[in-house]
């Protein structure tokens, strides 16, 4: 079988080569920018034509669950079985001599073949043909293709904090979706928190008490629940971590049986029980893996002796669970088995097994610049997996109490971010560019190129697979910025510089020599990282100005997406307390256009401190409230910023892009242009 497939895979690939190499270059460029797969294969050749079919058949073999959902979504499309129609062909095999198990290789002529070692391989080649599926009318579109794919990661996760804030069934399995096409296979449900015990205990009932909740009360998930979102993630080959994070993390389990703290003797009977009732809900095979968390156990009411855990980890061990605990958690000097999840910036253990989710944490990201760190990130700061390395965990963890549950996905960049993160942990990377974490490259990089080429793939899938969806993303490769300073203001973030009154190339100011750096591209743009992370200045305050002039083919009122410092949805408002009406932020940060001021939003809930978690966001961050309109002249207009930092503030970064806002989503605005070209003249701004 494994010499058989091998010479297949070659001599169908050898003339199809030849054909492309003849063929007009530009239309096979077209047919590849026409129909973007994300991740991207690990080989790949597109022709130069289209399959145009009305009807289909389907020769299942050796999967005919995977076929059979290939056939459910075709007659989703309103195309009908027909003998006669273009044939889709399932076969089992070593895919060229790979024996990964999610392997599989996919040829689009006039037959369609895909071959995979196991169900899973034959799943994800459904996912990509999945989106290299168009509908013409009423045909079928599929390209010419012929491709070779394989992930560089065993583990390639997202993570839910369903302990916080409650997020329905049908909520979840949307987003189970979205992974399941992104060819994630682990969804990562952390089920309890301080809010609330999520997971129904029909031991202990009291868990869903009404005493027990501070958020969302009487709202958790029942094992009925459970065991739907287990089936429907286990029909897309996605495997469910269920966590019960202890011994931290535990206010509404104490509140629920009335324990002072941890160390109680009745605690560890009652856990050992619930992990037991958790394994009780699927077998080992469908269930391998148990969370227990062990993280941040700041306060005494939460310590509790290492055989503690210790005592939890054999009861899970003995049910033929692999344990994971997050890292920095408890350390139990005897455990040699358990899984560490990364999280912050803390290293993995010699020679100890892991799931890297450090610097993953979706409710600290930005839309823009928080995408060219998914996608520049090395998981596990290794080219690809091994039996140590076990890959990644994209995370949410929005802290922050929410006023409805769309909120979760309106307010964090949750489904940008798996497409983005989803390249990098399917293939891997060969350099950890750390130095791209919290700005793009300059443009003249051949990173900078890549980054472009795959956001151009990201658009096509935002309009194609998220119409309607929380997607807040554009094209921002296009956008420059020419930067300067810091000016030393002294503590007074209000303080004017020579750059408000007139544009020059360089200024002597205070004794010092400044001088415009650029072009800086992105929508975002961190002057200095919050993490530390490399970015434009070491210096942690002072006055930047940011400069740029926008082309526009009209006169028009422009919607812009405009933000100063942003936030994270976590831990309260850190950095704040938000603005006073009248201000963009407590920083003092101002933009103006032609000369004229923007104003800033009439925020919704101004002056509010930074230990608010209770009170859910509404229009803090620019990406979740309604665009500024920004008068555009015809011809070039000049854009200047200024972005203090000092005070409480914790980000300093500013936002500011240019957009349509449409009943499907964002989408780029049309016929503008960037340049960052200083004025010849010292002009007045």
């Amino acid at each position: 079988m494994r010499k058989s497939c091998r010479i297949f895979f070659g001599i169908c690939l050898l003339p199809f080569f030849i054909v492309i190499g003849c063929a007009d270059r530009q239309k096979v460029d077209s047919i590849a920018k026409t129909y973007p797969i994300i991740p991207s294969p690990t080989k790949i050749v597109y022709g130069q034509k289209e399959i145009v079919f009305h009807g289909f058949s389907v020769d299942r073999g050796d999967f005919k669950t995977e076929a059979s959902k290939l056939m459910d979504f075709l007659k989703s499309e309103t195309l009908e079985e027909d003998t006669k129609g273009l044939k889709f062909k399932f076969r089992k095999g070593i895919v060229d001599g790979e024996n990964n198990t999610e392997a599989y290789q996919l040829d689009i002529d006039s037959t369609v073949t895909l071959i995979a070692q196991t169900a899973k391989g034959a799943f994800y080649g459904v996912q990509t043909l999945k989106q290299l599926f168009r509908k013409r009318m009423d045909q079928g579109v599929l390209p010419k293709v012929r491709l070779f794919d394989r992930p560089a990661f065993k583990i390639r996760g997202f993570m839910h904090d369903t302990g916080r804030n409650f997020q329905s069934v049908a909520q979840l399995k949307e987003q189970i979706d979205v992974l399941a096409l992104y060819k994630y296979n682990v969804f990562h449900w952390h089920l309890t928190d301080n809010p609330g015990w999520r997971l129904e205990s029909e031991i202990y009932p009291e868990l869903q008490s009404e005493k027990s909740f501070s958020r969302g009360v009487g709202r958790y998930y029942t094992q009925k629940d459970f065991k739907d979102v287990l089936a429907y993630c286990k029909a897309r080959h996605i495997t469910v971590i269920p966590e019960f994070d202890i011994p931290g993390h535990t206010d509404a389990f104490r509140k629920a049986f009335g324990f002072k703290d941890m160390r109680d003797p009745k605690v560890l009977p009652i856990l050992l029980q619930l992990f037991e009732e958790l394994c009780g809900l699927a077998d080992a095979g469908e269930m391998p893996y148990i969370h227990i968390g062990t993280d941040e156990v700041r306060e005494s009411e939460e310590s509790v002796p290492d055989s503690d855990i210790r005592s939890i980890m054999d009861l899970l061990h003995a049910k033929k669970r692999e344990v994971i605990v997050w890292k920095a958690g408890i350390d139990i000097p005897s455990d040699s088995t358990s899984i560490n999840q990364l999280w912050a910036q803390y290293p993995p253990k010699k020679s100890h097994r892991f799931i890297d989710s450090r610097s993953n944490y979706i409710n600290h990201l930005d839309p823009f610049s928080g995408m060219s760190r998914l996608y520049f990130q090395q998981p596990c700061r290794q080219s690809e997996g091994d039996s140590i390395a076990l890959g990644g965990i994209l995370c949410a963890w929005p802290d922050n109490n929410v006023a409805n549950q769309r909120d979760i996905l309106r307010q964090n960049p949750i489904y940008p971010s798996i497409v983005f993160y989803s390249e990098a942990i399917w293939n891997g990377r060969k350099k950890d560019h750390k130095e791209y974490w919290a700005n793009l490259p300059s443009p003249d990089t051949p990173e900078f190129k890549a980054f472009k080429n795959f956001e151009d793939k990201v658009l096509v899938h935002r309009n194609l697979f998220f119409r309607g969806k929380e997607f807040p993303y554009v094209r921002q490769t296009d956008i420059e910025w020419q930067l300067i300073g810091p000016f030393d203001h002294k503590g007074e973030t209000d303080a004017s510089f020579p750059v408000e009154d007139k544009i020059m190339e360089e200024y002597m100011f205070d004794g010092h020599e400044y001088r415009w750096t650029g072009p800086h591209v992105g929508g975002t743009i961190h002057l200095h990282h919050f993490f530390d992370f490399p970015s434009v200045t070491d210096q942690t305050s002072g006055t930047f100005y940011a400069y740029t002039e926008i082309f526009s083919p009209d006169d028009r009122i422009q919607e812009f997406w405009i933000g100063f410092q942003g936030w994270s949805r976590a831990g309260g408002r850190r950095g704040g307390p938000t603005p006073k009406l009248g201000q963009w932020h407590t920083t003092d940060p101002k933009i103006w256009v032609n000369g004229s001021g923007i104003p800033p939003p009439h925020w919704k809930q101004p002056n509010l401190g930074a230990k608010t978690d209770e009170i859910p966001f509404v229009d803090e961050d620019y990406f979740y409230r309604e665009p500024t309109n920004v008068k555009l002249k015809m011809g070039w207009n000049k854009v200047l910023l200024k972005i203090p930092q000092g005070g409480s503030s914790w980000k300093w970064m500013f936002t500011c892009v240019p957009l349509n806002k449409t009943q499907e989503g964002v989408r780029e605005s049309t016929g503008l242009r960037f340049r960052t070209k200083l004025p010849s003249n010292s002009e007045t701004q």
